[in-house]
């Protein structure tokens, strides 16, 4: 089942994945509102808790494991989805293993360093999820349409000739091989918008007096660099998605759908590395049955010494009870997404 569960998420996002060394045209290669054959809203609704189950399972197997961490890079054109994929696909995981940063203009001490620098200062360690809301790829994206952004990172004459892009996407490609080899598995997922969807979503948040807070002018003004944008973006995933840490390119017109699509790509990424519980040794399982033994003494009268292991062992005989707990109160019964998803 685990399996056939691996090969039926790895098959959803092959459509998605940008192949390393492949010449990316964002306007013909990738269809913002493509469904994958998914008709109804409600079957991705579906699909997504189905998903989050999946994720909180391997979420704690990776934090009790901590041997591997996990960052995932969002990028998207504004009103992309980013802040809604976030909160949504990681509904069910528990916080304290998840961070999340959203990146905004430098401070003049993030200035003051290389410009990987703020990025590196907030990786995620071992065992834990790290979110970065826009990433490192800001570096090639916002300053490349606003050149003029290399002039508040004072770098050095002979360094910002013609080649600065290249430079900084080799730069970044041996960045993300490093944390790789190092167990850091990079999920890297462009959320892609259509203008007109844009367009769509910026007038709701202008019409809508509970969203006006979401909505800036400057907003507007990056929405007349739709087209250098796209040529940027454009050229970031042609040079950019290797086979340590490929881009994944999510339609983002419905935002269901991307929620799925992300949720899907985090899950196979998991799969993947597989983490395990830890196995305690003889020694310590001898230790933990003397501990067993003598909490079952503490039970009060008339109670189960192990309730838990009481209710699974009613639960295998087939008399119905394994929807009780242990103090003989009826209670619901518990799914178990195991590895299986």
């Amino acid at each position: 089942m685990a399996d056939d569960t691996a090969e039926r998420i790895a098959k959803f996002i092959r459509p998605l994945r940008v192949e390393p060394g492949a010449k990316v045209r964002l306007v013909e290669d990738f269809d913002p509102g493509y469904k994958a054959g998914i008709r109804k809203k409600r079957e991705g609704v579906e699909l997504l808790r189905t998903g989050v189950e999946l994720l909180a399972d391997y979420q704690r197997r990776l934090a009790a494991q901590d041997t591997y961490g996990v960052l995932v890079c969002l990028q998207a054109l504004d009103a992309g989805g980013k802040d809604g994929t976030i909160r949504h696909v990681m509904s069910g995981i528990n916080p304290q293993g998840v961070r999340v940063h959203s990146f905004k203009v430098p401070s003049a001490e993030e200035l003051g360093h290389d410009y990987l620098w703020r990025y590196a200062c907030r990786l995620p360690g071992r065992g834990e999820i790290g979110i970065f809301n826009r990433s490192h790829y800001e570096e090639v994206l916002v300053v490349r349409v606003h050149p003029e952004n290399l002039d508040r990172q004072r770098l050095p004459d002979s360094t910002r000739g013609p080649d600065v892009w290249d430079r900084r996407y080799r730069e970044i490609n041996d960045w993300e091989r490093y944390l790789h080899d190092n167990g850091f598995r990079i999920v890297k997922l462009f959320l892609n918008l259509s203008k007109e969807e844009q367009r769509i979503r910026f007038l709701k948040r202008i019409d809508v007096p509970e969203r006006n807070w979401k909505f800036s002018p400057a907003d507007v003004r990056e929405r007349a660099r739709w087209d250098d944008y796209q040529r940027a973006f454009s050229q970031m995933l042609s040079a950019t998605s290797t086979e340590w840490a490929p881009w994944y390119v999510v339609p983002a017109d419905h935002k269901w759908f991307a929620r799925v699509c992300a949720a899907a790509v985090l899950a196979h990424t998991l799969i993947d590395i597989d983490p395990q519980y830890p196995q305690v040794s003889d020694e310590t399982r001898r230790g933990l049955a003397d501990v067993r033994r003598e909490l079952e003494r503490e039970a009060p009268k008339g109670a189960a010494a192990d309730p838990y292991a009481a209710s699974i062992a009613e639960g295998k005989s087939g008399n119905g009870a394994e929807g009780k707990s242990g103090n003989g109160k009826s209670g619901k019964k518990r799914k178990h997404s195991g590895g299986n998803g």
